[in-house]
């Protein structure tokens, strides 16, 4: 499943191409500093300002006259006038290449328009993320010209709605483990389709399905089964969908399970090779989760701005509460850390539409610090407001349960760290293996042996430096220099002690993992700012986004010195035998 894709989609600029592509954080598992890949900062360009602001200016329009967030909370759905509202502003196809009737948008201006749709109504940035970013995008990214030129023009207008069918009731994250199968018919015209998936968003209004199945093969004279994926007429036959699942949040989504039962797929259908669906899985994921993480950055600014209003006009003690200090903490963070957040998701997004860049770290190193931070702003936001803030006639405790799901999208937040860390592992684990084969034969070896330990050495000492931030950001860089270094050689040690034992000891990959994400975000920061203050002629012009990166850089370095420092120095075992004795006997521990 590691072979390139033999479909019209295997050129297309914005796969990440893990294994030929240059990657920032897999780079920083080794020390280096890859800022050629985050430097300039991808700015907008004047057409694209355009035409962003010409969409944003439509959908505010909409959404003022249309949208009632509350209202389809608590009715558990939005009207099908407001869905085709959304049809009619043209966004549905933002994404998808003009030549087939799409708007052909750059990755850049389809997470500006994700993300303020996602502060417009969480529920309709669902049903609009679930049809485009990871509905539809298979065939963008795998489909033959057929394949493209027959779905694509009716998803482009909302016509036809797609939804994407993984998950199993026995395999969520671990795709390898499902049960749905696709056999091939003995005349080769089609396959049989069986099984379920769950949680799927858009599945009442869905008329195409991406869905993967294990595809029975013989390699060697062995009989095994690849997943592959499937482009499914959701009205085919056989398909059957589940009740509506009643959810703590984004209530007015259409989330549900799907049957398949003996569904016939015609060949032609078929999504990529035989073989290829989890790397297709993969690459659709990793698009996705960047505009998670937009919509996180906005969902954050739309509550606190309820919030900052509230803390201007609330009084205790004679005064606005907005003049404590305890409350001006909680705003100043929130608003360095969606500082990095939207800076990130811009670098990202850059990658993406420059193409030859492997982004599947970042856009996971996006989709987690977003999805939390957007939680952690909904629940600082309910605390500014206080009681009325518990109250269902106030915007925060839906903010508070819509944003919780984000933790769980697309890969939850752990499996997510654990990505981050092992596939950050590789290099670092290869080049060790490697000096592992050459001490068995140390003789034939000594060039090899000398010179992994002279790079050792020169690893130990030397810091790769930053050429192209502003010298006002000098002391900041230097901090993100010390981490990546200090990185390196926590994971070189890991190695070392732990060998391929590391694999299971998650403790030490999600401190890696932590280090990784803050590391990126921290750079993507250093990015923005020295951009922010060229276009500004100086500091002075750009004191705001200056002192959000002085707040922000020095915070992240923090947390992944110490998340290094743990890689170490921890308590993992007394963690293990706590974890374990409380899974036996199905409680937390002593009590009094």
């Amino acid at each position: 499943m590691t072979e390139t894709p033999t479909t019209a989609g295997k050129n297309e600029p914005h796969l990440a191409a893990p294994d030929v592509n240059p990657s920032f954080t897999k780079s920083a598992f080794l020390g280096e500093i890859r800022e050629e890949l985050v430097f300039p900062f991808p700015a907008l360009s004047d057409d694209e300002k355009e035409s962003l602001n010409a969409i944003l200016d439509a959908m505010h329009d909409w959404a003022q006259a249309s949208v009632d967030s509350s209202k389809f909370d608590h009715d558990g759905r939005f009207p099908d006038e407001v869905r085709h509202g959304l049809h009619q502003l043209g966004v549905m196809g933002l994404s998808i290449p003009e030549e087939y009737g799409g708007f052909g948008a750059s990755a850049k201006v389809y997470n500006k328009v994700f993300g303020e749709l996602g502060s417009i109504d969480p529920a309709l940035t669902v049903y609009f993320g679930a049809h485009q970013s990871i509905g539809c995008k298979g065939i963008i990214l795998f489909g033959t010209d057929e394949q493209k030129q027959r779905f694509l023009p009716k998803c482009a207008t909302g016509e036809s709605i797609a939804a994407f069918c993984l998950t199993e009731p026995g395999s969520g994250s671990d795709a390898q483990a499902m049960r749905s199968t696709a056999v091939p018919s003995a005349d080769g015209s089609h396959y049989v389709l069986n099984g379920t998936k769950i949680w799927i968003s858009n599945a009442g209004y869905a008329d195409i399905l991406t869905v993967f199945a294990k595809v029975p093969v013989e390699v060697d004279g062995v009989r095994k089964a690849r997943v592959t994926a499937f482009i499914v007429d959701a009205h085919a036959d056989g398909v059957k969908l589940g009740k509506l699942e009643e959810k703590m949040g984004i209530k007015a989504s259409d989330t549900r399970a799907i049957s398949f039962e003996n569904v016939r797929v015609p060949t032609e259908n078929r999504l990529g090779d035989v073989g290829q669906g989890f790397r297709i899985a993969l690459e659709i994921l990793n698009s996705g989760r960047l505009g998670l993480a937009a919509g996180s950055a906005r969902g954050t600014r739309r509550i606190m701005r309820e919030a900052i209003a509230y803390a201007n006009q609330r009084e205790q003690f004679g005064r606005a509460i907005g003049s404590f200090e305890i409350i001006q903490r909680k705003i100043a963070t929130l608003a360095a850390e969606c500082y990095a957040l939207d800076s990130a998701v811009m670098v990202t997004a850059g990658m993406v539409d420059r193409g030859g860049i492997d982004f599947s770290l970042e856009t996971a190193a996006c989709k987690v610090f977003g999805s939390e931070l957007a939680f952690r702003a909904s629940n600082e936001a309910l605390q500014i407001a206080g009681g009325i803030g518990y109250s269902k006639e106030y915007p925060y405790e839906q903010a508070v349960r819509d944003s919780r799901i984000n933790l769980i999208f697309e890969g939850t937040n752990e499996v997510l760290r654990a990505l981050i860390a092992l596939m950050g592992l590789q290099q670092p684990g290869e080049r060790l293996k490697a000096l592992g084969t050459a001490f068995k034969a140390p003789i034939r070896s000594l060039g090899a042996i000398g010179e992994y330990l002279a790079g050792r050495a020169r690893r130990q000492i030397t810091k790769q430096r930053f050429t192209l931030v502003h010298p006002s950001l000098e002391r900041e860089a230097g901090m993100i220099e010390t981490a990546v270094h200090d990185l390196a050689l926590g994971v070189e040690d890991a190695i070392l002690r732990h060998g391929k034992g590391i694999i299971d000891r998650q403790f030490l990959q999600e401190r890696m993992a932590n280090a990784a994400i803050d590391i990126y975000l921290a750079t993507t920061v250093l990015s923005r700012t020295t951009w922010e203050i060229e276009r500004a002629d100086g500091d002075e012009g750009a004191k705001a986004q200056l002192d959000c990166a002085r707040i922000f850089i020095p915070m992240a370095y923090r947390r992944a010195r110490r998340s290094i420092r743990a890689l170490r120095k921890n308590q993992d075992a007394r963690l293990k035998a706590i974890a374990e004795s409380s899974l036996e006997t199905g409680d937390l521990g002593p009590d009094v």
